[in-house]
Formats: C-alpha cells, structure tokens, sequence
C-alpha cells in the first residue's frame, strides 16, 4: 500500500463537519458521565490499537501511518474491520488526536461507506468528580444492500460503544 498524504489542517475542535452534516444521514449522541478524569478517558479512546479486544464488532485495526502537526495534534491513518456475523468489511480512517481541546475526531478515507465522521468530547467535571464523555458519529454506507444489512447492526452497537468504553476504563484505572 502507498502512503497517505496528511495535509497540514485546522484544530480538530474547529474543523469538524458534523454540524454541516445531511440530517437524512444516520447518526448517533451519547453524552456520560464517568469517574475518571477527561485526560485518562482521552487516553483509553486514543489508544486505538486496543479496540479489537473491547470494542463491538471491531474486529481488527492496524495504524498504517503516525504523524504530528506543527499545533501538537497527532493524526493516524487506521484500517479497522468490522464485522457481525458473515459480514466483514474494511475501512481507512484518518484519527486527529487533540490534547489540548480533548477532542479525537475520524473522518472516513476509504471502504464501504460514502460517508462516516465521528467526534469525542472530553470535559472534566467541577470538584474531581470524573468527567463527562460525549461521542456523536454519522454515517452513510455506499451500498443500499449494505446499508440495509448493517444499518441496525450499527445502530445498536453505537448504543454500546459508549458502555464498552466506560467497562474498559474502569478495568484500565480501576
């Protein structure tokens, strides 16, 4: 496989598109609030080569390319498969990890999908209560049939996302 160009780009915090975002297109929200510090759960959803042993139908993912921008971010390029059942399909994205505005955004490169972009938001809460995680994704398959196999498949595995992310902080921090 060839390299990936990574562009110079804007703070992931003030690029996203998800407000610009189609309103036909499918998309989910959680917001929770969890007992560990922001910059311990941006640290767990940073740490993408683990999500094949937690994470809902994510079966592998391998980063094919680390760089950092001149404004500190990191961005990876990741293929993750994902599959239920005798379904399996690939994609490429590319990850913008933002420490200073604890913000983790992936925009879609290539595979299965016409579009797919996902935000993480990290806040800490007043008092050393924990913080406050929300995750928001929308996505369009290319496929019609794809989308008709999978489209619920992904609905309820988003609904669980959020609950895998938290167990798996509570087994990572205590």
């Amino acid at each position: 496989m060839g390299a990936i160009p990574i562009p110079a780009r804007q703070p992931a915090a003030a690029r996203s598109n998800l407000s610009a975002r189609d309103p036909a297109m499918p998309s989910f929200r959680t917001s929770r609030n969890v007992s560990h510090p922001a910059t311990k759960m941006f640290d767990l959803v940073a740490d993408i080569e683990k999500y094949p042993g937690f994470l809902p139908l994510c079966q592998a993912l391998v980063v094919r390319h680390r760089s950092e921008l001149p404004g500190g971010e990191e961005v990876l390029v990741a293929d993750m498969t994902v599959g239920y059942k005798a379904i399996r399909e690939s994609f490429t994205s590319r990850v913008t990890l933002d420490r200073a505005h604890q913000t983790i955004v992936a925009e879609y490169i290539d595979g299965p999908f016409r579009s797919l972009e996902n935000r993480w938001t990290f806040r800490d809460r007043p008092a050393g209560e924990g913080s406050t995680v929300e995750f928001f994704i929308t996505y369009e398959f290319k496929s019609r049939m794809l989308s008709l196999l999978m489209g619920s498949m992904f609905e309820g595995a988003f609904r669980r996302f959020a609950e895998a992310f938290e167990h798996r902080a509570d087994q990572v921090y205590g």
